[in-house]
């Protein structure tokens, strides 16, 4: 049998190592169980070519569905990796893209295309798939319909840092 005292120097143990487990960071991307698994991460991801051309090269995930975007209220704003939101750069929110990824965005209405940075989290309006600054928007010509039917393509993936001063 074994006495209180013998287990006193476990249960400080167990509870440290619990501690110290609930505190570790977990991937963002996941393979589950089935056999399905989510985008690959960027480690796993082909490197752009050479010519350093967005717009041409293979895309490693596409996805179809409703963009918009967002512009004044949050412009000079924090965005989710730390950077200052720029409603007049070419950035993007998405839910669960790594920050960092560059995504080429087809309006499907009328065939322009633009290559934006995933730098924030959104949208988080129901059916949107991503949520583009002013300036995407102005590009894709979607200013006035406020909406429009989008393909992404991740050109290459982020690396999911933070936004860091240089």
């Amino acid at each position: 049998m074994i006495s209180c005292k013998s287990v006193r120097p476990f249960r400080w143990l167990l509870v440290a190592s619990l501690v110290g487990w609930s505190c570790s960071t977990s991937p963002r991307f996941v393979r589950g169980k089935s056999g399905a698994s989510a985008p690959p991460s960027p480690a796993d991801a082909n490197p752009a070519p050479a010519s350093g051309n967005t717009l041409r090269s293979k895309s490693l995930l596409t996805l179809e569905g409703v963009a918009s975007f967002y512009a004044d209220d949050f412009h000079g704003k924090q965005a989710a990796n730390g950077e200052r939101f720029d409603m007049n750069a070419l950035t993007a929110a998405h839910r669960t893209f790594p920050f960092g990824t560059l995504v080429r965005v087809t309006n499907l209405a009328n065939g322009k295309i633009i290559v934006v940075r995933v730098n924030d989290r959104g949208p988080f309006k129901e059916g949107r798939l991503i949520d583009l600054s002013l300036k995407a928007a102005r590009d894709l010509d979607m200013i006035s319909s406020g909406t429009s039917k989008v393909r992404l393509e991740v050109v290459k993936w982020g690396d999911g840092m933070l936004y860091h001063k240089q």
